[in-house]
This record gives structure tokens, sequence and C-alpha cells, in this order.
């Protein structure tokens, strides 16, 4: 079984100095490796493919078999990593606090310790007013983005 740290270190290698950060890497027992990578704009098919080569080029098929698959982390997964809160600040989405509490807001002012989450809260009746509530990482329990489709 080929190890997760091996492939960590093999994907870092490839992506220092590219704008590209891991969001996450998943090494099953079967064989199975999943790669999910973003940047701050967006990551395209090329550079998953990219990525994907380089791993592949340095894996020796004849010592382990595995099923290699690189990609975005879609956007219906919670976020992992901190530079997602970066990539999409300005973006609406839904925090879970650790006591299982939800809001829903524009992530807004993202630091290295925490966020702020600008909500609108019903205040005497029906009138909305906007409320800015901060949140460190370590009271998150997950971030998902709100996909609004119209």
């Amino acid at each position: 079984m080929t190890e997760k740290t091996k492939i960590e270190n093999l994907v870092n290698e490839f992506i220092e100095g590219t704008g590209i950060f891991i969001v996450a890497i998943k090494v099953s027992a079967s064989g199975k490796i999943t790669v999910l990578a973003d940047t701050m704009k967006g990551i395209t098919i090329d550079e998953c493919a990219d990525i994907h080569r380089h791993i592949e080029k340095n894996l020796d098929r004849e010592a382990e078999d595995f099923e290699l698959q690189v990609s975005s982390p879609g956007l219906d997964m919670p976020f992992t990593v901190l530079q997602q809160y970066y990539r999409n600040e300005g973006m609406e989405a839904e925090v879970t606090d650790t006591d299982g509490a939800k809001f829903r807001g524009i992530i807004r002012n993202v630091t290295g310790g925490g966020f702020e989450l600008e909500s609108e809260v019903r205040s005497k009746g029906k009138l909305k007013e906007k409320k800015e509530i901060s949140f460190n990482f370590d009271q998150v329990k997950k971030t998902k983005l709100i996909l609004n489709i119209k």
C-alpha cells in the first residue's frame, strides 16, 4: 500500500511556488489515492492532470497497485483548510459551530485565527438587520458554501 506521507511529499514537491494548495489527500487500504487540490482562482483540469502525471511517474506500478484521482474539492464539500476560507471570502456559507448551532451569511475578514460571518437577523418583527458574528476556527465544526442557483 502506498503511504499517505509519500503522496503528500510528491504533491508538495510539485506544487511548490505554483499557487496550488492541498485540500485533502486520502489513501485507502485498497490502494485508491485521492488528491483534492485548489488555487485561489479555482484549479483547472490541466493543473489536476499535471499533478496526476507527477505522482504517476514517481510511483512504481510494479511494486504496488493503485488507483489515482486528482480533482478539486467540489462546491458541496465542507472546508478543511484555511486557504478555502480566503478563497471564498465574500461568498455565502453555512457555518455549524461546535455546539451544533447553524449560522448563514457572507464570509468576511478572514485571518489565520478565524473569520466573521455577515448575517441578517430579524429584529423587532420582520425587519432584517445585518450583524457580524465572529468565529475562531476552534469554534467551527463545519463550513460549507451555499449554492444559490437561479
